[in-house]
């Protein structure tokens, strides 16, 4: 069976409501906690008609989801958030203000001492500008980090300077999630197992405090292994589900076009991932 098209993920979905897991928001989860849960997130990064159908598919299974929307036309589309918080998901801001100032013309063009400190205040001014634009379609809550792998800035570090609860925002997975207490899975590199080519998008699973016996030596690697994981009842009781829609289709000339396209990434991020090693060496 192919993986990463909606078929399986429509399996995966129905195994885990199967075992008893529940669906929730990033903002429901953090108020108020299920036993039993997945925090099902979805970082649309491009092809926000892909999210459409995705969550047309959650909201016919009863889930609910976070749905992180950058700024840029690749995601941004006020028709589909609109559509997709009107069947109860979650809509946040996919933040990359750091990465994405730090490119722009006008700031390149600064120089000298006073660089840095221009590009904090540049981003921050960007984040409120953007925040407020999502805030006139959705009561935004929750926001999560674009990991923006080609840039040298990890857009997280906004907040070494500035506190996004001054904003009204009551989370950000990477800083509000114990991930020794929620297991981690993540499709970042088209597959469940990415951590040699992901930049930023990863935490430390360690498998020892909170994630349930065996867990540290599950290969999951495909859709079906997690499945054949829930099945078996190896996950543990909290997990973070996070998908990027644009690589789950069921139409084989975009799957394939995904699957070219992820694999060139793949060895992009792979030689920076090295680089980065060897640098903290």
């Amino acid at each position: 069976m192919q993986d990463f098209t909606l078929t399986i993920y429509r399996k995966l979905l129905q195994e885990l409501l199967t075992n008893g897991y529940s669906f929730q928001t990033l903002l429901d989860f953090i108020q108020r906690p299920e036993d039993k849960a997945v925090v099902l997130r979805h970082d649309v990064d491009r092809k926000s008609e892909n999210a459409l159908v995705i969550a047309t598919i959650e909201k016919n299974a009863d889930i609910r989801a976070s749905y992180y929307f950058r700024i840029v036309k690749e995601s941004y589309d006020e028709d589909i958030i609109r559509q997709i918080a009107k069947m109860g998901h979650e809509i946040g801001y996919h933040y990359e203000n750091l990465s994405a100032v730090n490119s722009r013309k006008d700031f390149r063009e600064v120089k000298g001492a006073m660089s840095k400190e221009k590009l904090f205040e540049l981003a921050i001014e960007d984040f409120e500008r953007n925040l407020e634009k999502f805030r006139k379609i959705y009561p935004v809550k929750t926001i999560c980090m674009h990991g923006s792998p080609l840039s040298k800035w990890d857009n997280r570090d906004l907040w070494k300077r500035y506190n996004y609860k001054d904003y009204g925002i009551i989370a950000e997975p990477y800083f509000d999630l114990d991930f020794d207490k929620v297991f981690y899975l993540t499709d970042t590199g088209r597959r469940w197992d990415g951590d040699s080519v992901s930049v930023r998008d990863k935490v430390k699973n360690t498998g020892d405090r909170g994630q349930g016996a065996g867990v540290r030596n599950l290969r999951l690697r495909k859709t079906w292994d997690i499945i054949e994981a829930v099945e078996k009842g190896l996950l543990p009781d909290k997990i973070m589900l996070n998908t990027h829609p644009q690589r789950w289709t069921d139409n084989p000339i975009e799957w394939t076009k995904e699957l070219v396209w992820q694999n060139i990434k793949n060895v992009v991020k792979r030689v920076i991932v090295r680089r980065g090693k060897l640098v903290k060496m």
